[in-house]
């Protein structure tokens, strides 16, 4: 008898599994189901299109003939409202009832709102989808001044669409530093040095406490917790998911800051897996609950999940280890694994455009980030992987030219 499957989102999680789905089982039938007007795109470069750097074309992935050629029914502008686990059905609000063997929620998020006077005012973005990004464009290019709110992976994107538009920036952190969670005051002093280069002025020990419009709506000015007042024409604020669980209220999932699934993105109800930004995911190498929301990460969980909605016995494991790159600056940045978490770090600066650090846990890398030469990323990526307890010989991993052979290794690991 003939499977259905249901694929709530068509990230590159939810596409992945499609497809995924479609190569291991060619009669099953495969729906899509997505609240956007428009299939697959790159998520990596619409920043590029908001910069002006890149045109539109380049920036899809899939096409609606795509999912045709491969007999993928693709449902654009269809919205979600509920699923029933015991009738396996999901609810929308004017596009019917979708029924299911097995579904995969791979919706993401929502960017979070600032919970300030006047956040939802013309002129204040949000930078999640391509539409968004359209909007952004359009407006950055008309503007002189603006704000960039969110010291984060998400909001330095931002912070470069002013740089590329020529707006006179502030970019307003609420610590002493760029991303404070993942780098010291001397790996931050390259972003904030290269940040200034461009034009944007960082703004520490702050915060936004409301905006200012005109008479139209129009944001005009940010106040922000210190009493200061930058002219904005354009704001961009990246503060946050609210991950697109509302629809899921009635399914009885675990839910911990997203949906909680195994280390084969099966949830906690029969039947129904989960993939991408929106899963707490069992790592296996950490030995612990996760999140991660990079690109290559939801992409592999979106295969593991489709191999293992369509397995009989033998299912498939995620094992990743992620990365995240930023090409804004004359040099390169690149996080990888988990560099906020463990119980120990250790970094170096190397010179004024090039530092690394690194983190560990339990005597094991798990993650860090390099500025200036990410050469060194795919060993100590394999470190990871290995799981091998290696805290005890920092100077080695240190070496500006790392060779992994150097390190001394139990023969069992």
């Amino acid at each position: 008898m003939t499977e259905s499957y249901v694929i709530i989102g068509d990230g590159i999680a939810g596409s992945s599994a499609a497809e995924t789905i479609r190569e291991e089982e060619p009669d099953a039938d495969i729906t899509v189901i997505t609240d956007e007007g428009e299939a697959l795109y790159n998520r990596i470069l619409i920043k590029e299109f908001a910069k002006g750097k890149l045109p539109e074309a380049p920036i899809s992935i899939h096409e609606e003939e795509w999912y045709e050629e491969r007999d993928i029914d693709l449902d654009l502008n269809t919205f979600v409202t509920g699923v029933d686990p015991d009738a396996h059905e999901v609810y929308t609000h004017d596009s019917g009832t979708y029924e299911y063997d097995k579904l995969l929620v791979a919706t993401g998020g929502t960017p979070t709102q600032l919970p300030v006077d006047n956040s939802d005012a013309e002129g204040i973005h949000h930078f999640w989808t391509f539409q968004d990004a359209r909007k952004i464009a359009e407006h950055a290019e008309a503007a002189d001044s603006g704000v960039v709110v969110g010291a984060g992976l998400l909001g330095i994107d931002l912070a470069a669409v002013c740089a590329a538009q020529d707006i006179e920036a502030n970019y307003v952190m609420r610590g002493n530093r760029w991303w404070r969670y993942g780098l010291s005051l001397d790996g931050a002093e390259i972003i904030h040095d290269a940040l200034e280069e461009k034009g944007v002025t960082p703004v520490f020990e702050s915060g936004v406490d409301h905006f200012e419009t005109d008479d139209d709506g129009h944001v005009v000015s940010t106040v922000d917790a210190n009493g200061e007042t930058f002219d904005s024409e354009f704001v961009g604020v990246a503060i946050g998911l609210d991950f697109n669980t509302e629809f899921l209220q009635g399914a009885d999932l675990e839910m911990d800051d997203g949906i909680v699934v195994d280390q084969y993105m099966q949830t906690s109800t029969d039947d129904i897996y989960a993939a991408g930004d929106i899963t707490r995911y069992y790592d296996v190498i950490l030995d612990e609950y996760a999140q991660n929301g990079s690109w290559g990460s939801a992409k592999e969980q979106g295969v593991v999940a489709g191999r293992n909605m369509v397995a009989d016995d033998e299912e498939t494991e995620f094992r990743w280890v992620s990365s995240y790159s930023i090409t804004h600056f004359d040099f390169p940045f690149l996080s990888f694994g988990f560099p906020t978490l463990g119980d120990d770090e250790c970094e170096r600066k190397y010179s004024d455009t090039e530092w690394r650090r690194l983190s560990f846990k339990d005597g094991k890398l798990v993650g860090g980030v390099l500025i200036g030469d990410i050469a060194p990323q795919g060993n100590y990526k394999d470190l990871i992987r290995k799981e091998v307890e290696v805290a005890d010989q920092k100077d080695v991993l240190l070496e500006k030219s790392f060779d992994p052979d150097k390190l001394a290794l139990p023969q069992e690991q």
